[in-house]
């Protein structure tokens, strides 16, 4: 008898049928939902808007059964954020008398709310990393705390959508048109995909670093709220009312955020390489690219009065990390992933941050032609995204053609920060153009 003839074959189920009840139950709450705010609201969109939500549909599900942890994100989130829409029964002013959506659900209280968890979420992170003792427990009350601040974002940005169209129909837009408010995107991105890279690699020590670039992010958004009153919303400005700007800013972000995650990647990479050396001399470097990458330049005090002292003490607690992560790389890198998961980290981070900055790029362009009559106008904004992307298309290019790897690919992936940090807010401070929105 013919052995490999009676052999079973086993074939690999398809994609349907790995699907577990919750996958279409959850698949049938989110084209209810979707269906339901195409019905209610569609004579306030425009083609383009309806076709936007439309595709959000089948791209919400796919998204939750490709990572189901993202299923009871979306699903409480949506909970909530009715919760507080319906709340206001249609005036702002029940924001001060609703229990709820005083303390909780207003988009001021959740924002509030993230930026506390996503302190708390780095302090758990590092005590698990520091730890002599409960060091997974630490670092998994870390990572769920991180999941409730990216909950509360999301929650704050939908109800904050709502209330721009109570203040009036002409006002209301997605909160996705100033600093404010794309720091708030860039933080909860950032810590999403963060997330998913913990769960698929089944490490959480990454989870101290890459929070510590999404505090600082929250830094910012906190003086920027006290300094500037940012959190008030504001009608748009002509050029970005478009229907473009609900694609090109958040593919932008997912850009920025995996950059941000791939650079404190490569600084966790360069801690562990550094955990023996002893010369001082040769950690300098490190010293002082970290300081400036965790935490925003402190030329931020010159911009108000008052400003200077906030942002000398917020330099110096950066600092007081820094060297504390130097002193402490010997045992920080005995927690930390090999270097073959972080240079995997790190590669894939910046591959689909490239992927997305791309688009983002081309939209803009698509945009540029609509709003400005031309593609290009070599605008202070349009020259540096475009440093950017070749930044890290020449780093792919090395990566996947020359085989970088190693040190040098670190330290190009923390400079690539230093370049996109400047593109995102450098220009807004020392450069002025057509994409002046975010001044400071």
């Amino acid at each position: 008898m013919n052995t490999a003839a009676t052999q079973t074959i086993t074939l690999d189920p398809g994609f349907f049928a790995k699907r577990r009840p919750l996958d279409w139950v959850f698949a049938l709450l989110v084209a209810a939902g979707g269906l339901f705010a195409f019905t209610r609201y569609s004579a306030y969109m425009d083609v383009y808007e309806k076709g936007i939500l439309l595709g959000s549909i089948p791209a919400a599900i796919w998204l939750g059964w490709f990572w189901r942890p993202l299923q009871a994100l979306m699903v409480a989130v949506a909970g909530f954020s009715l919760l507080g829409v319906f709340s206001y029964q249609g005036s702002l002013a029940r924001a001060e008398n609703v229990f709820w959506l005083k303390y909780f659900l207003s988009s001021q209280s959740a924002i509030l709310w993230m930026s506390v968890l996503f302190f708390m979420s780095t302090a758990f992170y590092w005590f698990g990393m520091v730890g002599r003792s409960q060091a997974d427990a630490m670092e998994r009350i870390g990572s769920r705390v991180a999941w409730a601040a990216v909950g509360m974002a999301l929650i704050g940005t939908m109800v904050r959508w709502y209330e721009s169209y109570l203040i009036g129909p002409d006002i209301g837009h997605i909160p996705v048109s100033n600093l404010y408010e794309v720091f708030v995107l860039f933080c909860w991105l950032t810590a999403l995909f963060y997330l998913y890279f913990e769960s698929h690699y089944g490490t959480r020590s990454l989870g101290a670093f890459v929070m510590l670039v999404v505090s600082a992010a929250v830094g910012f958004l906190l003086w920027y709220t006290v300094v500037r009153e940012a959190h008030e919303i504001q009608p748009l400005v002509p050029a970005l009312k478009s229907w473009w700007m609900k694609l090109h800013v958040p593919a932008n972000f997912i850009g920025y955020g995996t950059f941000a995650l791939a650079a404190m990647v490569a600084f966790a990479y360069l801690i562990k390489q550094k955990a023996g050396e002893t010369r001082w001399w040769k950690l300098a470097p490190l010293w002082g690219l970290g300081v400036v990458l965790c935490f925003e330049p402190i030329v931020f005090r010159r911009n108000v009065e008052g400003g200077s002292s906030y942002w000398a003490v917020y330099f110096g607690v950066a600092a007081l990390i820094v060297a504390g992560i130097l002193w402490g790389r010997r045992r920080i890198a005995a927690r930390l992933p090999s270097f073959e998961v972080l240079d995997d980290v790190m590669y894939k981070s910046i591959a689909v941050g490239f992927a997305f900055f791309t688009i983002a790029t081309v939209l803009g362009a698509l945009w540029a032609a609509e709003a400005w009559g031309g593609y290009w106008s070599w605008d202070p904004k349009e020259t540096w995204a475009l440093i950017v992307w070749l930044n890290y298309a020449a780093w792919l290019h090395m990566r996947l053609m020359k085989g970088l790897r190693g040190a040098v690919s670190a330290w190009w992936a923390l400079v690539g920060l230093a370049v996109t940090t400047f593109a995102f807010l450098g220009v807004n401070m020392f450069l002025s153009g057509l994409h002046s929105y975010g001044a400071l």
